[in-house]
């Protein structure tokens, strides 16, 4: 078991490698509890709303509870009726229980993040306490080894100890009165507390008769004297019948002062002086101090949570208990949460839940095997947030099935940091009270961009100094600093656990290095030397020139200088200037932003959103070798979260973090991103970062702006790309900006189902061509493209359904859309086990259709009956003029009708054989190509035969014609054929 959290100030300067300690393992007996939220952290009223914020798990009340690997079913409690009997009167006992209803409700709400996963993830849902560990003064400010994430995972723990026993006597037989329960941002302080006053308000806390939470944030606001009982009736009106009883009486009160490290507290007699009447009125600071002095209400029972840096802020004397938040340093823990969340019924968000129920249970397991192999996310996942920021991205990828999708990744990473870190400041006691978020976003922003741009996730010990320590010039900088070391760092930054790179750091989850780098550089945090100075001294003659206006105005009238006023307008110069060069600075970062979405060099990855789905569950396979050499690290997210924060709800966001983006900024950010974005987006782009594209516009949010981009693109090839239902839902609503048509969208081999051609119904209208080969779409599919080629907006004129099972049902509907669809003019139904029936029903329905020009029903298990009869519904069709069947078995005499037929004659021509009675077809090349392109798909020895029986046909005409140069073009032919025979046979094919 690794030590505890050591207070950073007591770190030798530049020692950034104590920080390697994460959260500390635990293989030891511990038990995990069952019953409240799950979410990092949830908004609230101003007075409560710092209790809402961290991570844990949570399962049906009254249901299972795990100890070490045994379980028992949980029994109620024994009301703590008993303790209230001691109450006065009745009046006392009902405020209580009002008091316990309202808590109930009020820590009951959940964050609107939360609300995605359905009605199953309220309060009473699933919960998995993270580790607590018993820890000491001196242990916490004494330095620890240097200790790797692998080496904690084997770490014994000694010194659990739970949630319920944190007031139990001491080593010493003492009773612990006040507990100091600490840990870093994101380990779950607050949550924890969250669980804690909803199981008192439910009787799972018999210890205590009254639990009295305060925010020390919403304390710290006020600075009016009051006194205790005065300030309890004000935040809780209902208990004005109990607060006369506080003190008088033997009534066990828990205080729960949340967030310390928001409160000034002064434990000199000379700061603060004594008070123990809890009427007289005192700053709330006061009130504090004496409560926690014993000296008001000695006999009420405290806990407090505070971050690390803090933690000295409490005088040792006056601390029972300190106890360390270790988060989830178990795997076992964080499976556990994976597993009941993830099953959840519920977490699909759909109404069948029977056909995502098996989905649910491969990602569980496929996160599961990630972990075990100790990847880089067991480590990130010893924090509870990154659980559920991990848990919120699986949801987002695979069970998005709304247009527009309801979130964007952008989004999703900014209210996982609004979630840990609104409405923190890094210090309070220094005088810039600078926001957590905005510190981050200088600082970790710097080293994030620095990594992105020389392509580095790995970062040493140097680097880290380089970038954190390099500027600090005052006494200030160096303090803040050393909060950030001791509260956050670990948040954004964890040991590598790659072999060989042990003694490095890389960003918890690979994609929050992205986008921290993408707000460094749309904050404007990017700029040289020069343009800092620029900007200040531009502020401050902005601000001097317009009280010199005043005096300058003065000074002219009584004295005759007339160079004053030319003086003061050159001042004034410069403010101009300066905003002419900033807006150079919004140029420079559309370009940054054009010139990393479309580098060429990443051309040929998968698209974004399947690299972030490879990063969570891994890579199924052979693992690499720790000295095989790795491709170079991409960073393909980093331009889509620039544009993702400048979408307003981004904004709005990170403006309550402290990261303010102004609304002309960003207009001039798109504005230039207009002449670099777009223009290069019409250079043609491979297929995956096509999808990297449609998924930046998605997550920009800006209509306009995605409509004049969408409608330069007249051709969308997504070929082999894996259209997921989120990936179709952001194809969708981003098409869906525009009404133009497309000329052509190719989804071939792109796992399209039902689902997927429901999503994008209104897209499909558009599109001229339509390419949906190597889909396994069948019949079911085939009914929603029946409904499509009906729809009275359908300008389909090509549609290729090669190599999908439609079958014989699939061709009753197809036929069906055939007789009624008035824009299809080529159809292609190549190898799509149609069959004698299956062709036959099309046959029948030809005669309906005026518009056909083209139909392909080879490789489709055809007689010579089918083919005739399709053959002789073509011949009196109006328009339909060519007929392929090659491939089909057709006998000897049905080939020889099939060659009777005569375009100016009969009006159709039918591509059956590379022959066409004693010359070559015109159109043997293309058949061949349509074999070599299929080949893949198609059954080889069936494939074999065929050739064999057309290599049999072209020397049978050859040897039938006398003219030379027919036999050269028979021989050539025969040459093709043969070499492809060969490769067959060798499978070089």
């Amino acid at each position: 078991m690794s030590r505890a959290m050591q207070c950073q100030s007591c770190l030798p300067w530049g020692s950034w490698m104590q920080l390697r300690r994460c959260l500390p393992g635990s293989s030891g007996t511990r038990s995990v509890y069952l019953c409240a939220a799950s979410v990092p952290g949830a908004a609230g009223s101003t007075f409560l709303r710092k209790i809402l914020h961290a991570s844990s798990i949570s399962l049906p009340r009254g249901s299972v509870r795990y100890h070490g690997g045994s379980q028992e079913r949980s029994v109620q409690p024994r009301s703590s009726g008993h303790g209230l009997s001691q109450l006065r009167n009745v009046a006392s006992s009902d405020a209580i229980k009002k008091h316990q209803k309202s808590l109930s409700a009020w820590f009951s709400h959940q964050p609107n993040e939360e609300r995605q996963f359905g009605p199953s993830f309220s309060l009473d849902a699933v919960h998995v306490d993270p580790v607590i560990r018993e820890s000491s003064l001196e242990e916490i400010l004494k330095p620890s080894p240097d200790l790797t994430i692998q080496n904690q995972l084997q770490q014994p723990c000694s010194q659990v100890i739970s949630l319920q026993n944190l007031f139990d006597v001491d080593a010493c037989g003492r009773q612990v009165k006040n507990v100091v329960l600490y840990g870093t941002v994101g380990t779950g302080k607050s949550t924890l507390i969250k669980k804690m006053v909803v199981d008192w308000c439910h009787g799972l806390l018999p210890r205590f008769e009254l639990v009295i939470p305060f925010s020390c944030e919403d304390l710290s606001h006020s600075h009016a004297p009051i006194s205790l009982r005065r300030l309890i009736t004000k935040k809780y009106q209902h208990l004005r019948d109990v607060v006369p009883m506080l003190g008088t009486s033997n009534l066990k009160v828990l205080f729960i002062l949340n967030g310390l490290e928001r409160l000034n507290l002064d434990f000199r007699l000379a700061g603060t002086e004594l008070c123990c009447d809890p009427n007289e009125p005192v700053p709330p600071s006061a009130i504090v101090v004496n409560l926690l002095r014993k000296y008001l209400l000695p006999e009420a029972s405290i806990i407090v949570t505070t971050r690390p840096s803090a933690v000295r802020r409490i005088p040792g004397k006056y601390v029972g208990r300190y106890a360390e938040i270790c988060g989830f340093s178990d795997t076992n823990l964080q499976k556990m949460y994976f597993q009941m969340r993830l099953s959840q019924p519920g977490c699909s968000g759909e109404n069948s839940v029977s056909s995502s129920s098996g989905e649910q249970e491969n990602l569980v397991e496929m996160l599961s095997r990630n972990l075990e192999r100790h990847n880089q996310i067991a480590a990130a996942c010893f924090l509870p947030s990154y659980c559920w920021l991990v848990c919120t991205t699986l949801h987002f990828l695979y069970f998005t099935r709304t247009v527009p999708p309801s979130q964007t990744l952008t989004g999703i990473y900014t209210s996982f940091l609004r979630l840990n870190f609104s409405g923190e400041v890094l210090d309070s006691t220094d005088p810039t009270n600078i926001s957590m978020m905005k510190y981050v976003a200088k600082m970790v922003g710097k080293l994030a961009y620095e990594g992105v741009m020389s392509r580095k996730t790995c970062f040493s010990e140097d680097d880290l100094q380089q970038c954190f320590e390099v500027e600090m010039k005052t006494e200030s900088e160096l303090n803040l600093l050393e909060v950030f070391r001791s509260d956050v760092f670990r948040f954004f930054l964890t040991p590598c656990v790659q072999p060989g790179k042990e003694h490095t750091f890389v960003f918890t989850i690979p994609a929050m290095q992205e986008y921290l780098a993408a707000l460094y550089v749309v904050l404007g945090e990017k700029k040289t030397l020069a343009q800092r100075v620029g900007k200040e001294l531009s502020e401050v003659i902005g601000k001097v020139s317009e009280d010199v206006a005043v005096v300058m105005s003065i000074i002219s009238k009584v004295l005759p200088l007339r160079f004053l006023p030319v003086l003061f307008n050159l001042l004034k110069i410069f403010p101009r200037y300066f905003s002419r060069l900033s807006s150079k600075d919004r140029d420079a970062i559309a370009h940054t932003m054009a010139e990393e979405l479309f580098k060429e060099e990443d051309y040929y990855n998968d698209d974004v959103l399947d690299q972030i789905n490879s990063s969570i569950l891994g890579v199924e396979g052979p693992m690499h070798h720790p000295d095989e050499a790795r491709d170079d690290e991409v960073f393909e997210l980093f331009p889509i979260f620039m544009g993702g924060i400048l979408s307003r709800r981004n904004r709005a966001i990170l403006e309550q973090l402290g990261c303010s983006i102004k609304n002309l900024a960003a207009f001039e950010i798109a504005k230039a991103m207009k002449k670099t974005v777009i223009r290069n987006s019409r250079k043609g782009l491979p297929p995956s970062e096509l999808m990297d594209y449609l998924f930046f516009l998605h997550e920009f949010q800006n209509e306009r702006f995605t409509a004049e981009a969408i409608r330069s693109l007249r051709t969308v090839n997504l070929s082999s790309v894996r259209m997921t239902p989120l990936k179709c839902s952001v194809l969708a609503s981003v098409m869906g900006t525009t009404c133009h048509e497309v000329e052509e969208l190719n989804l071939t081999s792109c796992n399209l189902d039902t689902s997927s051609l429901r999503i994008l119904f209104p897209v499909l209208l558009r599109c001229k061509a339509l390419h949906l080969q190597l889909n396994s779409l069948g019949s079911d599919a085939c009914k929603e493209i029946r409904d499509l080629l009906l729809h009275d907006k359908c300008v389909v004129s090509k549609l290729r359904l090669a190599n999908n099972p439609v079958g014989e049902q699939g061709a009753q509907y197809l036929a069906e859309a055939l007789a009624g669809n008035h824009s299809l003019t080529h159809l292609s139904l190549l190898h799509t086990a149609l069959g004698d029936r299956g062709a036959e029903v099309i046959a029948q329905h030809l005669a309906e259709n005026q518009h056909l020009q083209e139909l392909n029903l080879g490789y489709n298990s055809l007689t010579d009956a089918a083919a005739l009869h399709v053959v002789e519904v073509a011949k009196k069709h109006a328009t339909l003029d060519k007929v392929h069947l090659y491939f089909n078995d057709i006998s000897e005499d049905g080939k020889r009708a099939l060659h009777s037929l005569r375009m100016d004659r009969d009006g159709v021509r039918a591509l059956v054989f590379l022959t066409a009675g004693t010359d070559v077809s015109d159109y043997w090349s293309h058949i061949l190509n349509v074999v070599q392109r299929n080949l893949p798909f198609w059954d080889r020895e069936r494939v074999r035969q065929h050739l064999a029986l057309i290599l049999q046909d072209l020397e049978s005409s050859r040897r039938q014609t006398a003219n030379p140069w027919r036999k050269a073009k028979f021989l050539r032919v025969e040459s093709e054929v043969k070499k492809m025979l060969g490769k067959l046979q060798h499978g070089t094919l």
